[in-house]
């Protein structure tokens, strides 16, 4: 697995950091949420996320189904989905599933980081996320599956109580009735995307643990059960998701703004969610703060891989650790976040290198057609950035995982609807 950033990590490793992957895909909107409100307004910031979601999960979403052999066009096959999903993080979003049969189910939460978030900022950004945002963006999740399927609400926030449990809940219908949608309006600027049409490794079937998930839909994935080369690929594809949301955002940016401030509000996300994804996985892997964890942080970071869709190379040598960003790549032609750095900018890469120690000094050179970044321990200490900072306000820049134990297979009930 040496053509992947993640074959120098155990099984027991890689199934710590695929909770924490999926958590940070999901923080993604919360490092962008201050800045497109300060560019459009809450209406504003609101329609950007409906369009980023949009335009990514239906593309990453089949690609999961493909990878771990589950596609399918059922209600298990859209919950199995969202169990993948940068949009549902394990526990920080916590989907409980009923299977009523292969066209009826429910999904509630019992536990809903994102409401949290915004529930202090008052009813109307309430209604923004649970209303104005979920209704779209849940269906095309779900019609990824099935042009057929739709998912409408049985209750939902603002809650009332205040302390409602679950926090919403919802139902998931397949009727052959129902006419899709169109397709939104630059939905082919993604699911065009070289990150859209890339190949990755295969799953070695003969490894030890799940190769797959074509199985029984689970309570819950306990990432530890599958094989390492599957973990391998599961992280490679939930990269693949933060890029390919980036890319939606870039999209819907971009349709609202010059090119230059619109490629400035896009690195102002790359900032946050990369110093505060740098910061969680160091402290998942209980890694230190010397230059061999910044090289271990920066070979994992998902900004940077999967690396037969960035080509990034890490190198540790004496006093520095050398990243190397190719401008040939697959990522550099999406216009991702390796084509966001350049010698002029490299706030990003300071702010992953900051996440592992403050004292981290960062020079970029050109040589040739590659970016060379050089990252060395210094004696000054450097202040977070506001970017970063911002994005702590979300409860998943401190959010824990449990270990829940043996996950139940979910079977087929036929019963009256939660109410």
């Amino acid at each position: 697995m040496s053509d992947s950033g993640f074959g120098q990590l155990t099984r027991a490793e890689l199934g710590v950091l695929l909770p924490e992957l999926l958590l940070c895909g999901h923080l993604i909107d919360r490092s962008g949420m201050a800045h497109t409100i300060a560019a459009f307004g809450r209406s504003g910031m609101t329609a950007v996320a409906i369009e980023e979601w949009q335009l990514a999960s239906p593309v990453y979403t089949r690609r999961m189904q493909r990878a771990f052999g589950f596609a399918g066009a059922d209600v298990v096959t859209i919950f199995k989905g969202l169990q993948l999903d940068i949009g549902a993080p394990p526990q920080f979003m916590d989907f409980r599933f009923r299977v009523d049969d292969s066209a009826h189910g429910e999904f509630w939460l019992e536990h809903c980081g994102a409401l949290l978030d915004v529930e202090p900022l008052g009813d109307d950004f309430v209604f923004a996320m649970c209303h104005d945002i979920e209704d779209p963006t849940f269906d095309a999740t779900a019609l990824a599956t099935n042009p057929h399927a739709q998912v409408r609400p049985i209750h939902r926030p603002p809650r009332r109580p205040a302390d409602r449990k679950p926090m919403c809940a919802w139902t998931v219908t397949i009727d052959p009735a129902h006419v899709p949608p169109p397709l939104p309006p630059n939905a082919d600027l993604v699911a065009n995307s070289a990150a859209a049409r890339l190949e990755l490794s295969a799953i070695d079937m003969h490894e030890e643990g799940q190769s797959d998930y074509a199985g029984p839909l689970l309570s819950d994935l306990r990432f530890a059960d599958f094989s390492r080369s599957a973990l391998v690929r599961m992280a490679e594809e939930v990269c693949l998701q933060h890029h390919l949301l980036t890319l939606g955002f870039r999209v819907a940016v971009r349709s609202r703004l010059d090119p230059t401030g619109a490629r400035e509000l896009v690195r102002k996300q790359f900032v946050g969610i990369a110093g505060l994804t740098a910061e969680r996985l160091r402290k998942a892997l209980g890694l230190g703060d010397d230059l061999a964890a910044l090289a271990t942080v920066l070979r994992l970071h998902p900004a940077w891989n999967p690396l037969p869709y960035t080509g990034v190379r890490v190198a540790e040598a004496d006093d520095v650790v050398r990243l190397t960003v190719p401008r040939n790549s697959a990522a550099m032609a999406d216009g991702a976040w390796p084509a966001l750095v350049d010698t002029d900018y490299i706030a990003p890469i300071a702010a992953m290198a900051r996440a592992v120690n403050p004292r981290c000094a960062v020079c970029a050179t050109v040589s040739g057609d590659e970016l060379r970044v050089d990252l060395t321990l210094g004696d000054e200490s450097r202040p977070e950035s506001t970017e970063v900072a911002l994005t702590r306000f979300s409860t998943g820049a401190d959010f824990t995982f449990s270990d829940r134990g043996v996950p139940l297979p979910l079977t087929v009930v036929r019963q009256g609807s939660r109410e």
